[in-house]
């Protein structure tokens, strides 16, 4: 593969209905989207999941923006391509940044997929054609309005729904859930809002049997997950802790979850993401993609890792309908009864609307490989 240009874009865009968790609340959302251009005339699409403010993890557009320019881009200079997982090699003496690696690795692994007339699930070793749905719920101003909206996704045929839990929006709302609900598969997310002080509140999560509690202790913990796990019996999910192969190795092994959440801008992208669902494929470990409020590019590459076996659990790859008023790709991402199917065209299997695109670009930048 002979790159021929990395083109960065920041656009911004309204999400459809404002999007509460434990750490802030999301109106809007500005995205960097990579295209790679290769001397063959084929575009690869990547879009960054960094966020404006450093909440989630310590990444953000801006510092995005500056880390492809002027430290990942410069890397790809040195020779040309010849498979996808190179990139991650190049990049590894850039430590951390993992948000800003997978943008542009999911862009060539698409490029990659395209000149070898590939499907990009095919091309990762996917098996599946259709993924199951799930549906994160945020945190609302009450308990009704939950209610109203679990019952609205379940008629729309989603598989899972997701609630966000804090101290103080936890018990009670999972209680009336599960009162009017008492079969649907239900879990939790935390988003790190607990400590270990809280074991014994967390072990009430235990009577609502959920499919499990997303990341409940610190964002960069796994010693502690693993006391915790410990004392419920409901599973534990990580998300924020695991940015890598080793990191889910580790909490494996300690113990410190039965589940693992996979987000590709997460752990650098999707040669990383391969490794470690080869690992929890070993050790039995269920998976599933978690969502970081992506346009289409970013949700085509979801689709594209969930394909593989060993997600057997729904994730948040919901369609573009539910996010955004129109999204960035054509056809939009569309579910059918809790289902969306695995696109079977070359790469993404998705076209970038680029007239739009360019209408919400607010920076735009050209870099040309030497």
């Amino acid at each position: 593969m002979k790159i021929s240009s990395i083109i960065l874009r920041q656009i911004k865009m309204d999400l459809l209905h404002p999007f509460t968790t434990s750490v802030g609340t999301e109106r809007d959302k500005d995205i960097i989207l990579v295209e790679a251009r290769s001397h063959s005339g084929q575009s690869g699409w990547g879009e960054s999941v960094a966020i404006m403010e450093p909440i989630y993890n310590e990444e953000t557009v801006r510092t995005n923006w500056h880390m492809m320019n002027d430290h990942l881009i410069p890397l790809l200079h040195q020779q040309d391509i010849t498979h996808p997982d190179e990139v991650s090699e190049r990049f590894k003496k850039i430590r951390g940044n993992y948000n800003a690696k997978a943008a542009i690795e999911c862009a060539i692994w698409d490029l990659y997929a395209k000149e070898n007339n590939l499907p990009l699930a095919q091309a990762l070793g996917g098996v599946k054609n259709k993924i199951e749905v799930g549906v994160s719920v945020g945190i609302q101003s009450s308990h009704e309005n939950i209610l109203k909206q679990i019952d609205e996704y379940l008629q729309s045929g989603y598989k899972r729904i997701k609630i966000k839990i804090m101290p103080g929006w936890d018990i009670e709302i999972l209680a009336m859930i599960r009162k009017k609900f008492p079969t649907i598969e239900l879990m939790a997310d935390a988003n790190c809002a607990y400590t270990l002080d809280d074991i014994e509140h967390l072990k009430k999560l235990d009577q609502f049997h959920l499919m499990m509690i997303e990341q409940p202790l610190a964002h960069d913990d796994i010693i502690d997950h693993a006391k915790l796990q410990a004392q419920l019996d409901t599973p534990i999910c990580l998300d924020e802790s695991i940015h890598t192969y080793e990191d889910a190795r580790k909490a494996i092994e300690l113990g410190s979850c039965r589940i693992i959440n996979l987000k590709i801008g997460r752990v650098g992208g999707l040669t990383e993401s391969k490794k470690i669902h080869d690992l929890c494929t070993k050790h039995h470990i269920p998976m599933w993609c978690g969502g970081m409020l992506e346009a289409g590019i970013g949700r085509a590459h979801n689709l594209a890792i969930t394909s593989l076996s060993q997600f057997t659990l729904p994730g948040d790859t919901a369609p573009s309908a539910h996010y955004w008023k129109r999204d960035i790709i054509k056809p939009e991402v569309a579910m059918n009864n809790g289902y969306i199917d695995i696109p079977e065209g070359p790469g993404i299997g998705f076209e970038p609307d680029l007239e739009y695109i360019n209408e919400l670009t607010v920076h735009k930048h050209v870099a040309v490989m030497k």
